[in-house]
């Protein structure tokens, strides 16, 4: 496959990593910054091109003519949207994936029968919003106290959780096996990985829970709580949640959960401080900084069940998140964008550090991943992966469908995790269970070089075509 990248930035030297290391991959990165294509040229097996991105000429001398597929990644939406335009109407690009953060652009709609959205008319034929998919990260975690990921699956029907075992919780010092002593008939889950120590441990009934580990299990949304409170205490229910930096992020934020919690808002910049509280309706907006310490103890920070730091400046966010959980913030969240500071922060005085570009690589590798993928999450730093698909075909064309789970031979470190048909949840260990066409699975992946394997093994025969 023929691919062009537009930018190498995080996002997209990232793509370009993932790409560069698939087989039967040409990838061309296209950008303005000679230093950063240089450095992406001598560490990938990759082509390089210095120029304009949105520029015709710039695209031809690239190779467009013979693309499979633009990833329009740069920081600048009118860039991405006009190469996209011009991917599909000089160059003839059969797949456009622009990368879009303004929100005039994703939430316009214009007369529906004449064009539908506006990214309609640059020919987008997928747009990926960091924003957006950062802050359903973020109300994830939120409306999940204690948790270090939440990530939704089968539309919301399933949810694979990460949580850190602490003293108190029922499982906790047990085996596995143990749980469906405390568990109602009608609750069952899948735990499908344990970190201890940062070493990745295959969970098995006899394995025992000890305090301190991170659990990754798999259960019908509507079972979370009661999963997690085998894992750790039962933590009083958050109320007041605390915003640092009123951007795109933070508005957006601010304005899912305010109608459920009481949401503080701290802005710097006045104009943007009075815009927010006028299109907020019940949070309180403060002008001034996070890193305020008078500031933050006027608004009793003390009290605040959940602190999130949001600008844009990735050392803001790391000293107002240490501010606020030294004054005592109960728990504390942090936007980081430089990889080397996400390993060196969590877990320690920071709750959780959220990374927006492996957030928004996850969702931009589910639409280039080979069979029909619907989601992809980056773990672990990128390590591992969690991923959603969908079933099709029938037992003359497909590896799964019309088996059951314990007739697949499946890659080592991929795990199955859970099958998902309508408004049923079908955990992993049901190993009688028959996939049908349709069905939604969702697989934990320990090690990422076995993902060429799943991808044949979920892909469909061409018999099924004809």
């Amino acid at each position: 496959m023929k691919i062009l990248i537009l930018g190498s930035g995080q996002v997209g030297s990232t793509v370009a990593q993932n790409l560069a290391s698939m087989p039967n991959n040409d990838v061309t990165i296209i950008d303005i910054d000679e230093t950063a294509l240089h450095n992406l040229g001598s560490k990938l097996d990759v082509q390089t091109l210095h120029g304009n991105a949105a520029s015709p000429m710039v695209l031809e001398r690239a190779g467009a003519a013979d693309a499979d597929l633009m990833l329009a990644l740069t920081r600048s939406d009118e860039t991405n949207l006009v190469a996209c335009k011009l991917g599909a109407d000089m160059f003839n690009i059969p797949s456009r994936i622009a990368r879009v953060r303004s929100v005039d652009y994703l939430e316009y709609q214009p007369d529906e029968e004449e064009c539908g959205s506006s990214l309609k008319v640059f020919d987008v034929t997928e747009s990926i919003s960091p924003e957006q998919l950062v802050t359903e990260r973020l109300a994830g975690l939120i409306n999940y106290t204690s948790t270090l990921q939440v990530l939704r699956f089968a539309d919301d029907k399933a949810k694979m959780v990460i949580v850190q075992a602490h003293k108190g919780g029922l499982l906790v010092n047990k085996e596995i096996a143990e749980i469906n002593r405390h568990l109602p008939d009608n609750v069952d889950c899948q735990i499908c990985a344990i970190y201890r120590n940062n070493r990745f441990i295959v969970p098995s009934a006899q394995t025992v829970i000890i305090e301190g580990d991170e659990v990754c299990f798999v259960a019908a949304a509507a079972n979370v709580k009661t999963i997690m409170r085998e894992l750790r205490p039962l933590e009083q229910r958050t109320r007041r949640v605390m915003i640092a930096g009123g951007g795109n992020i933070g508005y957006r934020l601010a304005k899912q959960l305010e109608a459920q919690y009481d949401i503080k808002i701290i802005e710097f910049n006045p104009g943007r401080a009075e815009w927010l509280a006028e299109h907020l309706d019940n949070a309180l907006v403060l002008q001034g900084t996070a890193t305020d310490e008078s500031l933050l103890d006027e608004e009793y920070i003390d009290e605040i069940d959940v602190f999130c730091a949001l600008t844009n400046d990735d050392e803001n966010n790391i000293m107002a998140s240490l501010l606020a959980k030294n004054l005592g913030a109960k728990r504390v969240i942090a936007i980081v964008n430089r990889s080397s500071y996400v390993d060196l922060l969590e877990g320690n005085k920071i709750d959780i550090v959220v990374s927006p570009h492996l957030v928004t690589i996850g969702s931009i590798l589910a639409h280039i991943r080979r069979g029909d993928v619907v989601a992809v999450h980056p773990l672990r730093r990128g390590t591992a992966e969690a991923i959603e698909v969908v079933a099709h075909g029938d037992p003359q064309t497909s590896a799964l469908v019309g088996r059951r789970v314990s007739e697949v031979k499946w890659p080592q470190g991929c795990h199955f995790a859970a099958l998902v048909r309508d408004d049923e949840v079908i955990m992993g260990h049901k190993e009688d269970a028959v996939m049908a066409d349709g069905d939604h699975l969702i697989f934990f992946v320990s090690r990422r070089r076995v993902l060429r394997e799943l991808e044949k093994l979920i892909q469909v025969k061409m018999g099924f075509f004809g």
